[in-house]
């Protein structure tokens, strides 16, 4: 039976439309720099992916259930036919949108993301969350330094501290961090096998080893028309690394497919 339910959105301007899916431990704020760019002349829709920002929470997530939601989301805007951008998780669920889904693919931008299995990279990640007292602290800044002992780059703490929120008396996870423990495994394997016969567009940060030679098979097992862009010194993030390649990149693309 399916869990699709309709997930938290903003809509950005008008035009044939593109929707944008953030990563893991993040929201639809990360791609909103392309979304700004693209909302001059498209219809931008940002979604907050299932146990993510203000969207509902579920013990399940596998990227079958996480493109049946995008897709129910859109059938509630009334959307038929999209343009699809995705950064590392959210890149694996455009794909396994656009195996499903083909008719209503227009173009896909998967970046720095393989549509296969990886090792559990964020296992220590995961770990620091869960070991944060949150029932205990009084500051955002003990979270800092609490998270500060095993994650030593500020700006992976100030980006997971994002989802840190307090009400009158505590503070609370925004996000479903019981889910992302549990479904760790579903979210860092493969997607499904299929094929989608549509333009492609990978984007890969020049620095990261997540899209390698090592998938060339996984990806034209799956995609045909594909093209890969590599924006040297950046990471996985290259989207906020060098946002203005990348937002060129992407515009680029979308706009060579688009039926206007």
């Amino acid at each position: 039976m399916s869990t699709a339910q309709i997930l938290n959105y903003e809509v950005m301007g008008s035009g044939e439309p593109v929707v944008l899916l953030h990563g893991l431990f993040g929201d639809l704020d990360n791609l909103k720099g392309l979304g700004r760019d693209l909302s001059t002349d498209h219809q931008v829709i940002l979604m907050d992916l299932r146990n993510h920002g203000e969207s509902f929470h579920h013990t399940s997530m596998s990227f079958a259930e996480m493109a049946a939601d995008v897709a129910a989301t859109l059938d509630s805007l009334q959307l038929t036919e999209t343009h699809l951008v995705g950064h590392s998780m959210g890149g694996k669920v455009a794909m396994e949108y656009a195996l499903t889904y083909p008719e209503r693919v227009r173009s896909l931008i998967p970046a720095d993301i393989a549509p296969v299995a990886y090792d559990p990279r964020h296992r220590h990640i995961l770990d620091a969350l869960q070991s944060l007292p949150i029932e205990q602290m009084t500051s955002r800044q003990q979270a800092d330094q609490h998270l500060a002992q095993t994650i030593h780059e500020v700006g992976v703490r100030q980006f997971l501290l994002k989802n840190l929120r307090r009400d009158d008396t505590h503070f609370y996870w925004r996000l479903n961090l019981a889910a992302l423990v549990e479904c760790y495994p579903q979210i860092t394997g493969g997607i499904r096998e299929g094929h989608f016969a549509g333009p492609v567009r990978f984007i890969k940060g020049g620095n990261s080893d997540y899209l390698t030679s090592a998938h060339t098979e996984a990806v034209t097992a799956r995609f045909s028309d594909v093209d890969i862009k590599i924006i040297n010194g950046t990471g996985h993030w290259l989207h906020a690394e060098k946002p203005q390649v990348f937002n060129r990149l992407a515009r680029q693309f979308i706009e060579n497919h688009s039926r206007t």
